[in-house]
């Protein structure tokens, strides 16, 4: 999620609501935080966010950037200043942040898990009960979303009960889904809206448990047919790096005769940050150079009828029949272009760069300035 920092001014524990930049006689002031230029009075909003508080009574911060901030868009801000924004208003590409600590440690998990941290279940279910009705759709992610137990559950129903229609995606590893009672509990609190997206990395488990940190590729398998067995809609997710791209259509293969029943596959572009950065010299590959291994992958998979996308990849290094896979799915807060695709005429399509790729992106990345035709 987005940060910044701010100055605090009697803020003691942390407080959440929605941004409103313009004072109204018509809109609500519960759990909202104004942003205005002076703070002068509280005037019954939770926080103010401003360039300057003139009234030291004020619960609120002072921010230099207010123009960070946008109408209805959902923050935190916690004690020390710090403002997370946990909802844009204008992004496709939301999600409910359920806990920092995971049960791998995956060798280019860009987000590395912590040990300990604060309860956010309270936060979560205020947090859900801001968005606005008509959202379309809500990630639920970590860290590992199944490590705070039966309360994930209670965080799905109020999703389901807030928002009836909103598509539910959930990040999961998969291991806590090889209790089998654990797996039909989840699967009685879910509907129809629900996909749990599951990492495997690799057909040959000593590579996958490599590359996750822990020997579970048999616990995430037993997961993915325990889920299967109640009828939940399930994704396989595969990041892509050196010590995994050789096998892409063995794995592909693996996938299609052992999980023929997944709702949906897709293979995405390493995010060189956090353990990806620390770990660059063991994982980093020219996506270009594994072109080949994943053109293979996705015709083993699509020409069977199975639904498969890219993530993350920029449309200028794929083959022009590969390209109808790509998804724009970086979010919007991290997500770059580089000056080669100013002049590109793929570029409204493309779903560009992490801002943390400006140093390590294929050498392949050219400006497009028209489509061959087809003979």
């Amino acid at each position: 999620m987005k940060q910044l920092k701010s100055n605090p001014n009697n803020i003691d524990e942390t407080v959440i609501g929605k941004i409103v930049k313009q004072t109204s006689m018509f809109h609500s002031k519960k759990n909202c935080i104004l942003v205005t230029d002076e703070a002068k009075k509280q005037n019954g909003y939770s926080a103010i966010i401003s360039n300057k508080i003139i009234d030291t009574n004020v619960i609120g911060v002072e921010l230099d950037e207010l123009g960070e901030l946008n109408n209805n868009d959902i923050v935190t801000i916690d004690a020390d200043g710090i403002i997370n924004i946990i909802h844009e208003a204008n992004s496709k590409h939301n999600a409910i942040f359920i806990t920092g600590r995971c049960n791998s440690n995956c060798i280019m998990c860009p987000q590395p898990p912590v040990k300990e941290e604060a309860d956010r279940h309270d936060l979560n279910l205020k947090h859900i009960s801001l968005l606005p009705k008509d959202t379309i759709s809500i990630g639920i992610t970590g860290g590992e979303p199944t490590l705070i137990g039966n309360k994930l559950f209670e965080i799905i129903v109020h999703i389901k009960k807030s928002l009836p229609k909103t598509y539910i995606n959930i990040l999961s590893n998969g291991i806590r889904f090889e209790n089998i009672e654990y797996a039909r509990n989840f699967a009685q609190n879910i509907n129809q809206n629900t996909v749990v997206d599951i990492p495997l990395y690799s057909d040959v488990d000593t590579i996958h448990n490599e590359i996750v940190g822990s020997k579970t590729f048999n616990r995430t398998i037993k997961g993915i047919y325990n889920l299967a067995k109640f009828n939940v809609k399930i994704g396989i997710r595969i990041v892509v790096h050196k010590m995994n791209y050789k096998r892409l259509p063995q794995l592909a293969e693996y996938i299609y005769f052992n999980f023929p029943f997944v709702y949906q596959i897709a293979f995405m572009q390493m995010e060189p940050i956090g353990n990806a950065l620390d770990n660059i010299e063991k994982l980093w590959i020219d996506p270009i150079d594994y072109n080949e291994e994943l053109e293979n992958a996705i015709k083993i998979l699509h020409y069977r009828d199975l639904h498969v996308s890219i993530y993350n990849s920029q449309l200028c290094i794929l083959s022009e029949k590969m390209r109808k896979f790509a998804v724009k799915s970086i979010s919007e807060w991290k997500n770059i272009y580089v000056d080669d695709c100013e002049e590109c005429i793929l570029k409204p399509d493309c779903p560009g760069f992490f801002a943390s790729s400006k140093d390590y992106h294929s050498r392949g990345i050219k400006s497009i300035k028209e489509i061959q035709a087809c003979v």
